[in-house]
């Protein structure tokens, strides 16, 4: 989150910048092409695998979980008791109310026991850039029964090349809720965790995540990034229904959840 402005009261938090153009503390949204920071270390293209160098590189970058304790990243989807295929999603700060949406909606369409029962078993790891203090915080507000862990320093983001910027796109189908009053609920969020010494400690506000997806490539093959996707803006998670096509193409396992 950013910064908040000095006040002669308790220190409050900022408002929680989703990108909403014409809100307090939110800068106007540029064009999408001259407002898109990605980071010079990975692709460029938003679906573009990272290089097999990076994909090493980052193997041992440490992830934190509710706990505090530190785990490498390639234990997430590579593990002793992980899945054949681990789709991990990289969200936003942890008071991004578009993102929460967006967890909201794929905790509802997507049950862990559904993904196990697939042609190629299948689990799913959230990281966040946030303090890992608030990950309970998030899985209460989200509903999201998938492990969340944290990577505070952004070191991941960075090296897969995710993008930064406050540019919102057009509105997803995995947001329900006006902006107006996702801006306000996340105020609100923040507020609430000043007696933590949490509310500045979300992530970033300006950058933005993206899903990946580790596969074995043999019996005894260590898993291989076999696709991505990174955020061009602050509401560009791929759909909910688009992913259950790319992990059940025949659509039987994973069922569109009833409204």
């Amino acid at each position: 989150m950013a910064d908040a402005k000095e006040t002669t009261a308790i220190p409050v938090p900022p408002p929680v910048n989703d990108g909403e153009p014409g809100t307090l503390a939110t800068p106007p949204v540029h064009d999408d092409a001259k407002d898109t920071e990605t980071n010079s270390s990975g692709p460029q293209a938003t679906e573009e695998l990272p290089t097999s160098e990076t994909c090493r590189k980052i193997e041992d970058y440490q992830v934190l979980d509710r706990e505090g304790k530190k785990h490498s990243f390639k234990s997430l989807y590579d593990g002793p008791n992980s899945a054949d295929r681990v789709v991990v999603i990289f969200i936003r700060h942890f008071f991004c109310g578009s993102c929460q949406e967006y967890l909201i909606a794929l905790s509802k369409a997507i049950q862990p026991e559904d993904l196990l029962k697939l042609p190629i078993s299948t689990s799913i790891a959230i990281v966040g850039c946030g303090d890992p203090g608030l990950i309970d915080f998030y899985a209460t507000q989200t509903g999201c029964q998938f492990p969340i862990y944290a990577d505070p320093s952004q070191k991941l983001y960075k090296d897969l090349g995710m993008v930064s910027n406050l540019a919102m796109g057009p509105q997803p189908e995995y947001i329900r809720k006006s902006m107006l009053r996702i801006i306000g609920e996340s105020i609100v969020q923040g507020l609430k965790q000043i007696p933590s010494g949490l509310a500045h400690k979300g992530g970033p506000s300006s950058q933005n995540g993206g899903e990946l997806i580790y596969e074995s490539t043999g019996e005894g093959q260590p898993k291989q990034m076999t696709w991505c996707h990174r955020m061009t803006t602050t509401r560009d998670h791929i759909e909910v229904d688009e992913l259950t096509k790319v992990l059940d193409p025949s659509q039987k396992y994973l069922q569109k959840p009833r409204e």
